[in-house]
């Protein structure tokens, strides 16, 4: 029986596709109704970004969300409100805030706090390229566990996909030789216009999956490609798609699908598994998003009318970006006078608008969360 340097079971292992990069597909007939179902749903959850007045404010949070379920998917497990909580603490200049929270807490946001930068390069012009992706890997692994496995560098040994409970290979990525080589038709098809971009975008997260370039960190760079792509190719209007939620209720089917490609060249199945995937992510989405303008505008009526100040839109705002937050950052950076803002929270907080996490010692400021919005982004 084979096994790796490390004693891993090699007998089961599937291995990279290769010279098989980019597909002939030939059964397209299974493509049109998945195809045409992906496509509509995914409309349908563009056409309501647009009528938000300002998306970023109100779908910020969903980022946050993502950040902790695709962290999970690879044995990174933290909460969102613990998430929150670390940065609320981070951006209140807290001491020795790295060493008073768990590593995975700090992982998840160094993901989601890469994700930021990875939109905000495309925004400015930046292509997806090696050097995007490089970055990013420094990004995610820059404290905690990954911290040691070569961040923002390619790999220069062999790696594997592993079920480690069995000590078996599920599947080997494509050798460090012929890495670059990989990559450069990659980045050349995830350009060619050609091809349908719902498909390309489905090709393309198999192929960096596969192709698995870093030592550590490569499925949350390949899922968050998914929502980079659709919006560089203008299949979205704004940067909010996330699909980790359903590829983690369906994580089986999802890395079964991912082998047969290269196992049988089923790579028309995975396409639909991806589609009808996307359908179901675009129908949940729209829903979450809906939940969450319905708030806003509900909330924009009871802040006017709690506070009964010209302040209280910038206070939701404010509280959309960051539903856990030190009182310090709300009275410095909501825009709003100081003793006004003092007097927000305080009101706030006396009609249980906001739940206190820490209250107010000595320097410190007090601790909130906007639980109305987190009860939403947590399901």
């Amino acid at each position: 029986m084979s096994k790796t340097a490390t004693g891993l079971d090699l007998s089961e292992a599937v291995s990279y596709h290769y010279d098989r990069f980019p597909p002939q597909l030939t059964d397209y007939q299974r493509l049109i109704r998945p195809l045409s179902s992906a496509a509509s749903a995914l409309a349908r959850y563009d056409q309501m970004l647009k009528g938000m007045h300002n998306s970023e404010i109100l779908l910020a949070p969903l980022r946050s969300q993502e950040a902790v379920v695709s962290s999970r998917m690879e044995g990174t497990i933290s909460t969102l409100d613990e998430v929150l909580r670390y940065e609320a603490e981070k951006e209140s200049e807290e001491d020795n805030v790295e060493t008073a929270y768990r590593s995975e807490a700090v992982e998840v946001h160094l993901y989601s706090y890469a994700m930021r930068n990875a939109q905000r390069a495309l925004k400015d012009g930046a292509p997806i390229s090696n050097w995007l992706l490089r970055s990013v890997h420094k990004q995610i692994l820059g404290f905690g566990r990954g911290a040691h496995l070569s961040p923002g560098e390619f790999k220069t040994e062999q790696n594997y996909l592993a079920d480690r409970g069995r000590r078996k290979v599920l599947f080997v990525p494509v050798s460090p030789e012929h890495l670059n080589n990989s990559l450069d038709k990659l980045f050349d098809f995830m350009n060619n216009d050609d091809w349908e971009i719902l498909i390309r975008t489905a090709l393309v997260h198999l192929e960096f999956e596969a192709i698995h370039p870093f030592k550590d960190g490569n499925g949350r760079i390949g899922r968050m490609l998914i929502p980079l792509m659709l919006w560089q190719a203008g299949a979205i209007s704004q940067p909010y798609f996330y699909m980790s939620g359903y590829l983690e209720r369906r994580r089986d089917e999802y890395i079964d699908r991912m082998r047969e490609v290269s196992a049988q060249d089923d790579w028309t199945g995975w396409i639909v598994f991806f589609l009808e995937a996307l359908e179901s992510q675009a129908n949940q989405n729209l829903q979450k998003a809906e939940e969450i303008r319905s708030l806003y505008e509900e909330m924009k009526d009871k802040f006017r009318s709690v506070l009964s100040s010209q302040w209280s839109t910038l206070a939701l705002d404010f509280m959309f970006t960051r539903p856990v937050f030190r009182n310090n950052i709300f009275t410095s950076k909501s825009g709003i006078p100081q003793q006004t803002a003092h007097r927000v929270t305080r009101t706030l907080s006396e009609n249980d608008m906001l739940r206190t996490i820490v209250p107010a010692a000595g320097r410190r400021p007090a601790m909130y969360a906007f639980e109305p919005l987190l009860t939403i982004v947590r399901d």
